[in-house]
Parts: C-alpha cells; structure tokens; sequence
C-alpha cells in the first residue's frame, strides 16, 4: 500500500526539491490507483496568486490548474512556519514538540544522514536539504549568520579582553605567569576574529549545496543553473516511473529570500524581485505539467498545489520595497492563529475523476492531503495514533457539500494561539484567539526588525476573555466582537472551550526539538572538498 506513514514525521522538508518514490511493491496497480504529483511553495501568500484574486502578478499556469481542478478558498496551513507546517503536511498530523528544525541532517557524526529522506522511506532524493539562506549569494544578512557573528563579536571581546589583561598584568609584574597563555589567548582572539569576519563565506559553503540521494553534487550551489538541473530531475524521474504508480513531491526554492531567480525572469513583473520569482515557479509548474502531458500522464495524475504557509511579511523586501502580497493576504511567520491561520492556496486537479471549475469555500487543511492520498492509493491510515487530517475526496468531487473539520486549532510553536469552529447549522465559521503577537510598529500586521513573530512572552498579548470573529463576516478579522454585539458570544466560546479541551486529551508529551541541546552544530556540517572551505561540482558528472 502507499503508506505516507513513512513520510518522515521529523521531518528535514524545508527546501529545495524531494523526488519521492513508493513504487509498486507496496502498491497495488489498480488503474484506479492515481499517479501522485504535489507541487509545494515555500513563503507563497495566497493573494499573490492569479486565480486567487491577483492581477498584477502573472501565474498562468497555476491558475490553469484551478480551472481544470477543484480550488480550495479556506486552504489553512498547519503551522505558520516551515518545519512544523510540513511536518503536519506529510502526516496527517500538527506535530506539538516535535519536527526537526530546518538546518539539519545529521545526529552525531558529519556522515550518519539520521534526518535524511532515504533513511526515512523516501527512495530518491535530489534538491537543498537545509533552508536557503540570504547568505547563499551573499545577499542579505540572514538570522543565523546575524546570531553567529553576535556570538563570536562577544566571544572576541572576552578573549581579546582577557589576552589584554594578562599582556599588562604581566608587563607591571601584577601577577607572574609564563608568555605561553599570554600568547594561546591572543591567537585565539584572533581566530575568533578572522571567523567572525569570513563566517557569510562559510555559511555559503557549509550549508547551500545540492544533494543526489546521500552525495553531495554541488558544493556551494550555482543558483543560475539550479532552475535547469531542478527541472530536468523531475523530467528524468517522470520517465523513468510513468510505468508504474508514483508519487513525486516537488518543493520550490521559490519564493523563499533571497528570491533567486534566472536572468530570463528578472526584471519581468511590475512588483520586484518578488514577482520575478513567483513568475518563474508558475513557468516551472507550466514545464512540470507539460512534462505530464508528453509523457501522456495527465489523466491518470492527481496535482495538487500548495504553499507550506504564508508569505513573511517581515521580509522588508516582499512587503516594503517591491509592494509584495498587493494588499490582499496578511499574514507571515510565526503569527500563530492570526489572519486565517493562515491560508494557502489549495488546488486539486485529476481529470475525468474531479470536476473542473469548482470552487470550495469550506475550511480545509494541508494536513488533509496525507489521508486523502493514502487512501486513494490503497493504504489505510494508521489507526494506532490520532490524525488531524481529514479525506478530502468526498468534498472535491462533491458528494458531500461540507467540510469535516468542525473545529481547526492554531498552533505557535507548541502554544495554541486561536482556533476555529464551524457551526453548521449556522453556516458560520467562528475564530477565537487566546493570545496575539504584539506587532511592532503597532498596526502592521506583523513583526518587523524580526525574522519571525514570537509565540510567546512579553511580546505576545493575552485576551481574557479571548477575542471572537465571525469570518462568515469578517475574513481579515478586524472587527472583534462582544457580548452586546453578538448574543451567542458566550455559547461560541463555551463550545470551542469544549474542544480545546477535548483535543488536549489527545495530545502526548514529546521530547522538545528545538531545546539548547538540539541546536545548530558547526562539526555536524556536510562537506565535500577540504574543509571549511567545501567546494566540489559533481552535476555535469550526472546523467
């Protein structure tokens, strides 16, 4: 059976491309059994996509998708950040406390590959496993090289500090010490300080390469080229399996900072290096569907196109220099529950089996994509644990004409910030929000001078009694309402009160993930070449 169990519930996803087999052996080859093609953007807002209400961006081929298919209006992603968000994506379930942070592949040593796809039941691979960094083509200043440079700046100054007092306490004959730690701690200052000043440069070779299965083939990466050899890999693996039942998982560099994007897209669109880069995934998706059309797949092919969440509004190039989201989405990392949740575009197209044009307007998720695929390629889904998501089949193809999702909660880290209920009966679909970010400045819908929101703290507000929005109403909840406005104010939060308290029931304990012990470790860096400079270009060796 196609069993997504397999799909890596810690979770490496961030990035790049994966190219994901389960062939046939667990498959059953029924001609009812759909090839599996899920397209997956990185940071893409929903309103910046054409059929979702653009018309200043071109996306083509995307919006082409959601007229042969089924487009999903209240498609929420699980998480507002990367890991956990595709965690949720590939296991039907919001990960709390678990999910690997996204800058990681090994445990102990530099070779063991613990988190990488194919110890993980993948069965190939090729694309970025770590996220891409502004640093990659020395772009911007991304957070961990600003955090690194912090740490080494201070551990300089202490070293520095300490070599300089022994240098005079030794000179005034303070104290009577050898020269030989007088010297140790000078070298060491300066060592700091050369790596201080080169560490941009490591990170480019320490962490942007590609990688094909577990050998690294480019180290650091051409960034002009990737597009190329990302679509030439998809084309290679298409033909290779158009034999036999797949499933191909195609995550996009794009619209990730620093907006890499090829000569023949910059400069395109009327909204900056932003638009550029999303002009140029829509050309990509148009290539991968062209792809399935030649190798005569098309019909026997379920897509399905997404983003892991939405766009990061702290990005000051998105939002501020080159007017990115056009006013339509609000929302960014690390925001929780607020603004939707937050939306992704969901589209879903299998000819002959899904009706073309349709327009869903219930609450669905990403975590519902690993019931409906599994069941729809012959597996069961496991009923040893509980699975948040739901199958999506009967909702798509319109034999029931609403969502089975009552109630979806929204997570911050591992701290439930809102949730969600739809009251049937009503047609109406309720948020309720516990706490906020305080965004900064105030009124911006996000956290600027931030990488992302913080979930928790002094930075975040709590509400008591907890906000309440009618988004039947209201979708860009900016219109809180209170119990002289709303008569069921009570009623609404009493019941999803009784939901929250019934999923906790649900909940584990988990080791936490991203604790001080399980953080970025230099030693555990891949490298092919001499090191710290790892350098190797093995793609024209490839065939």
């Amino acid at each position: 059976m196609l069993d997504l169990e397999y799909f890596w519930n810690r979770l490496l996803l961030t990035l790049g491309v994966l190219l994901v087999l389960k062939p046939s052996g667990c498959v059953r080859t029924s001609d009812s059994r759909p090839n599996f093609l899920l397209l997956m953007a990185d940071d893409l807002g929903i309103g910046d996509v054409g059929c979702y209400g653009n018309n200043t961006i071109r996306t083509p081929n995307i919006d082409r998708l959601a007229e042969d298919g089924v487009k999903l209006t209240q498609h929420i992603s699980a998480a507002p950040v990367c890991t956990p968000s595709r965690a949720a994506f590939l296991t039907g379930r919001y990960p709390i406390r678990s999910g690997k942070w996204h800058l990681g592949l090994n445990c102990d040593s530099a070779g063991d590959h613990c988190h990488h796809p194919l110890n993980h039941g993948f069965d190939h691979f090729y694309g970025m496993p770590f996220s891409l960094m502004g640093d990659c083509i020395q772009w911007e200043i991304s957070e961990k090289r600003a955090g690194l440079e912090h740490r080494l700046n201070l551990c300089v100054q202490i070293v520095a500090f300490a070599a300089l007092t022994l240098t005079v306490a030794k000179l005034i004959h303070l104290i009577s010490i050898a020269w030989m730690p007088v010297i140790w701690s000078t070298a060491a200052a300066v060592l700091l300080f050369l790596t201080s000043y080169f560490v941009g440069v490591l990170i480019v070779h320490a962490d942007c390469f590609l990688m094909r299965h577990h050998t690294i083939t480019e180290q650091p990466m051409h960034f002009q080229r990737t597009t190329p050899l990302l679509l030439k890999e998809v084309s290679l693996f298409v033909q290779r399996n158009k034999h036999k039942p797949f499933l191909l998982f195609v995550s996009f560099l794009h619209v990730h900072t620093p907006l890499i994007t090829t000569k023949n897209f910059c400069g395109k669109s009327l909204h900056g290096m932003y638009g550029d880069n999303i002009e140029e995934m829509d050309w990509m998706v148009g290539q991968i569907l062209d792809t399935l059309d030649k190798e005569g797949l098309t019909q026997s092919t379920l897509v399905y196109f997404t983003s892991d969440h939405g766009g990061s509004l702290e990005s000051q190039l998105g939002n501020n220099q080159y007017g990115g989201w056009n006013g339509i989405y609000k929302g960014g990392k690390g925001m929780g529950g607020w603004e939707g949740g937050i939306r992704v575009p969901g589209i879903f197209r299998w000819p002959g089996v899904l009706p073309a044009g349709r327009v869903i307007d219930e609450p669905t998720s990403l975590m519902d994509v690993y019931p409906t695929v599994v069941q729809l390629g012959g597996g069961q889904v496991p009923r040893d644990r509980v699975i948040d998501g739901q199958d999506l089949l009967p909702l798509l193809q319109g034999t029931t004409q609403h969502s089975s999702h009552e109630f979806l909660l929204h997570y911050c880290e591992d701290i439930l910030h809102a949730a969600r209920w739809h009251q049937r009966e009503r047609g109406t679909v309720w948020k309720v929000h516990y706490m906020s970010p305080v965004f900064h400045p105030e009124g911006a819908g996000a956290c600027y001078g931030k990488a992302v929101c913080p979930c928790s703290g002094e930075k975040v507000a709590l509400h008591d009694p907890p906000l309440l929005y009618d988004l039947s109403r209201d979708p860009s909840e900016a219109h809180p309402l209170t119990p002289d406005m709303e008569p069921s104010f009570t009623q609404v939060l009493e019941r999803v009160e009784q939901a929250v308290r019934e999923h906790r029931r649900t909940l584990s304990p988990a080791p936490m993930q991203l604790d001080s012990g399980n953080v970025w470790k230099p030693w555990l860096q891949p490298c092919c070449g001499l090191f710290p400079l790892c350098w190797c270009d093995q793609e024209d060796d490839w065939q």
